[in-house]
C-alpha cells in the first residue's frame, strides 16, 4: 500500500474516497435526548456536503459508524464517506486508529482502491499523535488473513492519502507519519506470521523469516537449532522440543545503535510454538487448529525488532525468539520427568502442555548471559489469563514498579490493553516440587499468576515485564477496523517500552 501525506485543501484532493471524522456532539440524556454529530474539520464545502443527510438524524457518529454519500457537491473526491468516533469528549487518538482502519476495510471490499483520510481539526486530539495513528489504523485495517484461498481476488487499498490541517507543521507530521507507516507495516508482518499454518512455519522456517527480516532493516540476526540448545544446556527448552520431528530454532537479533557504548541493555524474549498439540497431556481436537498461533509472542518480537531497528532509538536491543514444536511422539517428554534449564534449576513436568514457560525460562536465562539488563517477554502462555481477563485485556506481570511505569506510558501511545496482574511468595509455593525445585504448573487456581512467578524464577532480580497474551492473539470475530483472526497484539507497546528507555 502505497502512502502520503499532502497538505491541500480538502476538495481539490482527487480521490475515490474521502474519509472524514465526525463526532456527536449531544450531552443531554433521557428519552428527548438525539445525537448530535458534527464533522471535525472547518471545511465548508464537506460540510455542506454532508449537511443534509447529518439533519436527518438517520447519522449518530457512533464510534466507526460509516455514512457513505456519492458524488458530493463542492469535492474532487468521488465519494464522501463519514466515519464516527463516539462522544466528543470521549474521543481519543486510539479512535482516529479505529477509524482509518475502518475507512480502509469499508473501501476494500467495494473495489474502492483510493482513500484519502482527513485529520480531526481543533484542540482536543494531538495532530501528530492523530497522523501517526491514521497510518498505523491504515496497515491494520488492510490486513487480510486468507493468504491460501486459490481464488483469492486482491482487495488491498493502493493509495492511503492522510490529509493534514492548514496551518500544521509539516516537519512534525511528516516525521509522525513516517512512524505509523513503520508500526502498521511491522504490526502487519507479526500478524502474517500468526497466520501462517504450522505445516507452512515451522520452528526452521520462522528463522528463516526472522533472518530474512533481519537483512532488510540492517540489523544482526543468527539462527541456531539443536546443537546450540545442547551447547548451552537448555534443558527446558529441548524438553519441548524433543518430541518433534521438527528441529527447534533458537532466533537471536540484535540491534546496536551507532554511538551507544553503555546504557541498558534491553532484552526482548517471544515464546514461539509454531504448533502446539499439547505433548502427551494432549489438547481436546476441538480448536487445536488455533494453536498455530501459539508462536505470537515470538512473533510480536520479530515485528518489534523490525520497527526497533527502523525507528533507531538510542538504546542497544536483544531480540531471542525460541521456537519448537510441541508434539505427543515417543521421544516426547512425559508428565513426572525433571528437566534441567540453563540456569541449572530443575523442572518437575506436571503437565507437558504448560510448555510455553519451559521455552521462556531458557530465553530468559539466555537473554542475561548476553547483557540483557531489563527483560520483557510475550507469550500466549496460559487459559487463566483469559478467564481472568476475557478478549478484551491481555495480562502483565513486573517484578519492578518504575520498569513497569515505563510499559504503562508506553500503552497511552500504543492503545493497547494490559491489566497488570499480582505476583506474589503465595504462588511460588503453589509451584514448589518435591522431587526437583519447580513444577511447571501450579494447579487450577491462580494459573496466570504461578505461571507467572515460575518465569520470575528464571528472570530473577534483574527487571522484568511478562505479558500474558493468549485471549488477545486471535481476533474470534471482525472488527469494523481490522479483520478476524490474528492481532498482532503486544507489539506496538513492547516498542514504545523499548523507546522510553532511548538516550
Amino acid at each position: 500500500m502505497r502512502t502520503e501525506l499532502v497538505f491541500a485543501k480538502l476538495p481539490e484532493i482527487k480521490t475515490e474516497l474521502l474519509a472524514v471524522l465526525a463526532a456527536d456532539t449531544q450531552t443531554g440524556k433521557g428519552p428527548d435526548a438525539k445525537p448530535q454529530p458534527l464533522l471535525l474539520t472547518s471545511d465548508p464545502a464537506v460540510k455542506a456536503a454532508a449537511e443534509a443527510v447529518l439533519a436527518s438524524g438517520e447519522y449518530k457518529a457512533g464510534a466507526n459508524e460509516t455514512l457513505l454519500l456519492h458524488a458530493p457537491a463542492g469535492l474532487a473526491a468521488k465519494r464522501l464517506l463519514l466515519v464516527g468516533i463516539g462522544k466528543l469528549g470521549k474521543t481519543n487518538i486510539h479512535l482516529v486508529r479505529n477509524a482509518a482502519g475502518t475507512a480502509v476495510r469499508f473501501a476494500k471490499p467495494r473495489g474502492i482502491r483510493e482513500v484519502a483520510f482527513v485529520l480531526p481539526e481543533g484542540d482536543t486530539l494531538p495532530v501528530a499523535a492523530c497522523t501517526r495513528a491514521a497510518a498505523e489504523g491504515a496497515f491494520v485495517g488492510d490486513f487480510d488473513p486468507d493468504t491460501y484461498k486459490s481464488d483469492r481476488k486482491d482487495q488491498s487499498v493502493q493509495t492511503f492519502t492522510v490529509a493534514s490541517p492548514s496551518g500544521a507543521d509539516q516537519k512534525t507530521l511528516q516525521a509522525a507519519f513516517a512512524e505509523g507507516v513503520v508500526v502498521g507495516e511491522s504490526q502487519n508482518l507479526t500478524r502474517s506470521l500468526v497466520n501462517e499454518p504450522g505445516n507452512k512455519l515451522t520452528p526452521t522456517v520462522l528463522g528463516q523469516r526472522a533472518a530474512a527480516m533481519a537483512k532488510e532493516v540492517g540489523i544482526a540476526c543468527e539462527v541456531y537449532s539443536t546443537d546450540k540448545l545442547h551447547e548451552l544446556k537448555m534443558g527446558a527448552f529441548w524438553s519441548v522440543s524433543q518430541g518433534s520431528a521438527e528441529p527447534p530454532a533458537l532466533i537471536v537479533m540484535r540491534y546496536e545503535p551507532e554511538g551507544v557504548k553503555d546504557g541498558p541493555v534491553l532484552g526482548l524474549v517471544g515464546k514461539g510454538i509454531t504448533f502446539d498439540t499439547g505433548g502427551i497431556s494432549i489438547k481436546p481436537s476441538d480448536n487445536m487448529e488455533k494453536m498455530k498461533y501459539d508462536m505470537a509472542g515470538g512473533a510480536a518480537m520479530i515485528g518489534a525488532m523490525r520497527a526497533i531497528a527502523l525507528l533507531k532509538p538510542k538504546v542497544r536491543v536483544i531480540g531471542i525468539v525460541c521456537a519448537a514444536e510441541n508434539m505427543p511422539d515417543g521421544k516426547a517428554q512425559k508428565p513426572g520427568d525433571v528437566q534441567i534449564a540453563m540456569s541449572g534449576k530443575t523442572i518437575e513436568i506436571i503437565n507437558t502442555d504448560a510448555e510455553g514457560r519451559l521455552v521462556l525460562a531458557d530465553g530468559l536465562a539466555y537473554a542475561k548471559q548476553l547483557g540483557a539488563t531489563h527483560l520483557i517477554d510475550a507469550a500466549t502462555l496460559t487459559g487463566a489469563c483469559v478467564v481472568a481477563l476475557g478478549m478484551v485485556n491481555a495480562g502483565a506481570f513486573s517484578n519492578d514498579d518504575s520498569t513497569y511505569e515505563k510499559f504503562a506510558t508506553a500503552l497511552e501511545t500504543s492503545g493497547e490493553k494490559f491489566w497488570r496482574l499480582p505476583l506474589g511468595d503465595e504462588y511460588i509455593e503453589m509451584i514448589r516440587s518435591d522431587i526437583g525445585d519447580i513444577k511447571n504448573t501450579g494447579g487450577r487456581w491462580g494459573g496466570a499468576s504461578t505461571a507467572a512467578e515460575f518465569l520470575h524464577t528464571f528472570a530473577e532480580d534483574t527487571p522484568w515485564i511478562h505479558l500474558d497474551i493468549a485471549g488477545v492473539a486471535w481476533n474470534e470475530e471482525t472488527k469494523a477496523y481490522m479483520a478476524k483472526g490474528p492481532s498482532g497484539i503486544a507489539m506496538r507497546s513492547i516498542v514504545e517500552w523499548v523507546r522510553k528507555y532511548s538516550s
